[in-house]
């Protein structure tokens, strides 16, 4: 049985990309980190008309620069919870976000609900437009800051059917940053990529060991040599390395190196922007 017909949805390998953002390569997504929201620690009670209008400005950023797509996630909200824990109201809060965000910029968005939450993203993602969601640990467990994370793929397809949603996509990282595979510490890059596919994954994210870290050539040929699912690059994509990454994977997620003063938490800086696509525009 092919994932196609597991999903029940139309043909995706490197047409995913195609459908999604207009092209089978070169596609480069930003994040929109959001500010805490309300229910997270460091929530210091901002109105929802700020921490949209944030969302917003920095949507953009991404945006007037000629990014193609946007992942908004709620980086904010560190520490993160673990999925069973996350409560209504951050589902509900990156709703209206996301849509906001989906409707000031015209462009694809996808959904990250930390830590893990795949149905939670797909909740979001049906309420607010988006065509897509990112998944850090879609099959199989790791050991990270928030405890062991079981990979959500059996049940998260079950619901995403179940809201009709077969048209988000799933976007997940064959080896998640910040963690570590010590229940299959076993097995191969090649094993837990191909798992991906056969798990019903659209896109396969390879990314460094911590946010800012790139992952290396090795890493990306390994990865792409393990499935015919598109590849993206989801951590550590700098001027410096966007050739070398671009050349060698489709596509990359990209945010910290477009910030002011290169920190996550800083807003979208649009003159970076402008400065990263430019350079890459010989490559597309």
């Amino acid at each position: 049985m092919t994932q196609t017909e597991t999903q029940g949805v139309a043909p995706v390998g490197a047409n995913t990309l195609e459908a999604l953002f207009g092209r089978r390569s070169g596609v480069v997504i930003g994040v929109v980190h959001l500010l805490p929201l309300p229910g997270a620690a460091a929530y210091d009670g901002a109105s929802m008309a700020a921490i949209v209008e944030r969302a917003v400005a920095d949507a953009g950023a991404y945006a007037a620069a000629g990014l193609d797509g946007l992942i908004v996630e709620n980086h904010g909200d560190i520490p993160f919870l673990k999925p069973e824990a996350i409560g209504p109201e951050t589902a509900a809060a990156m709703a209206v976000i996301s849509e906001q965000v989906r409707r000031a910029t015209d462009l694809p968005v996808g959904i990250n609900v930390l830590a893990n939450a795949a149905h939670t993203a797909l909740a979001v993602a049906k309420a607010a437009g988006a065509g897509f969601i990112r998944v850090n640990q879609w099959c199989n467990a790791y050991v990270a800051n928030e405890g062991i994370i079981e990979g959500p793929a059996a049940t998260a397809l079950r619901y995403r059917r179940s809201l009709t949603a077969q048209d988000v996509r799933i976007f997940a990282d064959s080896h998640v940053k910040h963690g570590a595979h010590a229940i299959t510490a076993d097995r191969s890059i090649e094993e837990v990529t191909r798992d991906l596919e056969w798990s019903g994954a659209d896109v396969v994210i390879a990314t460094g060991q911590r946010t800012g870290d790139a992952a290396t050539a090795g890493e990306i040929e390994t990865v792409k040599g393990a499935t015919v699912l598109p590849v993206l690059v989801g951590s550590g994509v700098t001027p410096a390395n966007a050739e070398r990454i671009l050349t060698t994977a489709h596509g990359c997620i990209i945010a910290s190196s477009l910030k002011v003063d290169g920190a996550w938490w800083n807003p979208v800086d649009p003159e970076r922007c402008r400065r990263f696509m430019a350079g890459i525009e010989s490559l597309r």
